[in-house]
């Protein structure tokens, strides 16, 4: 009775406030979490937008949206007000213990601010002055290990780290009357053509050249859902399409929010994307995943407990436009056959997936068109 009432009362702050990706891959920490605490008030601090990822999680008790300033140059000052009033708000919760996830100086003098006794993190780089227990950063491990590190790091036991993920009725229900038009036979794919870095971003025409080979060689349906600043890559990818083509082409971004985009992705049967958040999510549905991507920090941000195939540059440039269309395609290929995706295609002319070693050029395009508009 005295250990339940002990667990009643521990308050934990877990602190994950950055990107959609960073966020979504915090879940398997959080079942940890709860699992060794299962009466405690856990609290999860994120930022607006991101957040929405965990609206649906069952192991938190209450998310917190910090709106936080980006404390850059002259925009200093204004981003150490807001932590400090941040940190006034905080304190009020009178937390025990908090797990800062994201390793910044700026989050662990948040948690200092705020008077948290107990405050775990990873340190690199120095810092990890506001922390009490430091855990040292171990490099070449995936994002999620990393954060099994703060729990093991207090005794805390964890699982196999699977994933998990969840919708409400209202997002399950939208999706499916919007899926509901589409034959089941098609393959669904999900497109995540662009980063918030641009550096992370591929090559836009040979982009719609993978979409195009897609929709004209295996039937596929293609989605789209981003946020606004992605409009305009989308219409860059659907104005390169024939009419025919981009009609199999389904861009969501000005209707659904993230959490609908997450139901989306769900009943996907694939996702093929840059290094970017939503590649997470629809991982943390079990989604395959072809990632285009550079050859950096792979251990530690490729897609988590789902199959899928990193395409990288091959000339040692860590340069995601030197990708080839055709290593892109070959990776869809052999994730189509890996994840029995194939066996629900309506493609005309491939009875069974051939990996591919030519390079598909535009002239080869071309004569797809034209052979194409020549079955019809």
């Amino acid at each position: 009775m005295k250990s339940k009432q002990q667990n009643l009362e521990k308050r934990i702050l877990v602190i994950r406030n950055r990107y959609i990706g960073d966020t979504v891959l915090a879940i398997p920490f959080l079942r940890n979490l709860r699992k060794k605490y299962p009466d405690a008030i856990i609290d999860v601090l994120v930022e607006h937008g991101a957040g929405q990822i965990l609206e649906e999680c069952p192991y938190k008790n209450e998310l917190i949206v910090w709106n936080r300033q980006k404390g850059i140059y002259d925009a200093f000052l204004k981003s150490f007000v807001n932590i400090v009033s941040m940190a006034r708000w905080i304190r009020r919760r009178r937390y025990d213990q908090t797990f800062i996830l994201n390793r910044s100086l700026s989050t662990g003098l948040l948690a200092w601010l705020a008077g948290i006794p107990h405050r775990v993190g990873a340190v690199r780089d120095g810092r990890g002055m506001f922390l009490t227990r430091k855990v040292p950063l171990q490099k070449g491990r995936h994002e999620v290990e990393l954060s099994f590190d703060l729990l093991r790091a207090e005794g805390i036991t964890v699982d196999d780290g699977h994933n998990e993920n969840w919708m409400s009725e209202s997002s399950g229900r939208k999706v499916d009357q919007l899926l509901a038009s589409i034959p089941p036979e098609k393959p669904r794919v999900f497109i995540s053509p662009q980063s918030s870095d641009s550096v992370r971003n591929w090559r836009t025409r040979h982009m719609a050249d993978v979409l195009c080979w897609l929709i004209e060689e295996f039937g596929c349906e293609v989605f789209l859902c981003g946020s606004l600043a992605d409009l305009d890559m989308h219409q860059q990818l659907q104005q390169t399409l024939d009419s025919d083509v981009a009609s199999h082409v389904h861009d969501l971004s000005r209707k659904y929010s993230l959490g609908e985009a997450s139901a989306l992705l769900s009943r996907m049967d694939c996702c093929v994307g840059v290094d970017t958040g939503l590649p997470h999510v629809a991982a943390s549905f079990g989604v395959p995943i072809v990632k285009i991507c550079g050859q950096t920090d792979q251990l530690q941000w490729r897609p988590w407990k789902t199959q899928s195939v990193l395409v990288q540059p091959t000339n040692h440039s860590n340069a995601v436009i030197d990708v080839t269309v055709d290593q892109v395609i070959t990776a869809i290929q052999e994730l189509f056959h890996k994840a029995d995706v194939w066996k629900k295609t309506s493609r005309r002319s491939i009875k069974t997936p051939v990996l591919r070693t030519d390079m598909y050029t535009k002239k080869e395009l071309e004569r797809l068109k034209a052979e194409k508009k020549g079955r019809r």
